[in-house]
């Protein structure tokens, strides 16, 4: 039985939430609470839970604030569910990088049909977080990182590379991309990059990506944009991302189907266009995420001739995607973070 609490300053959204679960059999609410200093006593009575739900802004104390306290001592899945949650939110990012491992954008109306709509979601989300290994940062730094001569060999930038990295990651995404970025030099290869991430949130995260790395420029990705050494693009969460030979350079084509995989964007989408039009110049990397959503098309890049890379288990917040592609074949090698980020830079 997978125990829930929730801390949210609204009854509706507490009694909503009592309602998703009771339909649950593996589910079950051992409390919630106004926020988090009156949650405290309850803990006491009734334990810590398997999954917090938890709403950024509230009275005694912010939700922020209750991640860091609460994973310093016992790191337990968090599930942000907030109207701060949404588009160009720096909070929900800044939560995520601190180590939740979802983020909802709660709405300020209509919150009977969000949790109806809902439902089903929030249930697979639940189990999800249950299952994960949280990767708490308590800090999510603002300043620039700065490699060090002794963390990976010299700063000096790279000769350019003509191979193009294609990454993709769902929960957890959002420390491992950062994990993985920090240590590439300057004119390290093309990255693009598809994370499974709402509308409006992949523009804060490229935004927050690109003051945090001194050697990138890291942006959301934008129809007709150009693979360029030292660039990272990142696929807008309403819309597919796929990668286009243009003559003796490639760019990116932004498509607005329905979802591929259960998602959009999809990874498969990027990956199948890696293998048709990059091909032996591709390399493909999975991340963390739950699902089987880019495992196949990984395969595709395999067989076609590209390097193909897969997140390591240890190293994993939740070990889906990558175990999929691995289970069929389509992993060359799985490496921790750094590892993954080394091999970039050897890339030529």
């Amino acid at each position: 039985m997978i125990k829930v609490f929730v801390i949210d300053d609204s009854a509706v959204v507490r009694n909503g939430f009592s309602t998703i679960f009771s339909k649950a059999r593996d589910i079950e609410l051992i409390g919630s609470a106004n926020n988090p200093v009156d949650a405290f006593p309850i803990f006491k009575k009734v334990g810590l839970p398997d999954v917090f739900i938890l709403d950024i802004e509230m009275p005694k104390m912010d939700g922020l604030e209750f991640l860091k306290m609460i994973n310093e001592q016992k790191p337990t899945p968090v599930i942000i569910c907030s109207t701060m949650a949404s588009a160009g939110s720096t909070a929900a990012i800044d939560a995520m990088r601190m180590g939740a491992v979802d983020i909802v954008h709660k709405p300020n109306i209509n919150l009977g049909k969000f949790f109806d709509d809902e439902t089903e979601s929030f249930l697979e989300k639940v189990r999800a977080a249950a299952t994960s290994k949280v990767r708490f940062n308590p800090n999510a730094p603002r300043k620039q990182y700065k490699l060090e001569e002794n963390e990976y060999g010299k700063n000096s930038a790279l000769k350019t590379s003509k191979k193009i990295v294609a990454i993709g990651a769902s929960t957890g995404g959002v420390q491992a991309i950062e994990e993985l970025t920090k240590y590439l030099k300057p004119n390290h290869p093309a990255i693009v990059i598809t994370q499974h991430m709402l509308m409006g949130f992949t523009a804060s995260f490229a935004a927050r990506l690109n003051q945090l790395l001194p050697y990138s420029d890291v942006k959301e990705a934008k129809e007709g944009d150009a693979l360029l050494p030292g660039r990272i693009l990142i696929a807008p969460g309403n819309l597919h991302m796929e990668v286009h030979k243009d003559g003796f350079m490639y760019k990116v084509a932004l498509k607005d189907y329905p979802k591929v995989s259960s998602h959009k964007p999809s990874v498969d989408v990027l990956f199948s266009s890696m293998a048709k039009e990059v091909k032996s110049q591709g390399v493909g990397i999975i991340l963390t995420g739950m699902g089987e959503d880019g495992a196949k098309k990984l395969l595709a890049m395999k067989e076609a001739g590209a390097l193909t890379y897969a997140q390591s288990e240890k190293s994993c917040v939740v070990y889906g995607m990558p175990r999929k592609a691995v289970e069929l074949g389509a992993v060359k090698h799985s490496m921790d973070l750094i590892q993954l980020a080394h091999m970039i830079n050897d890339l030529r």
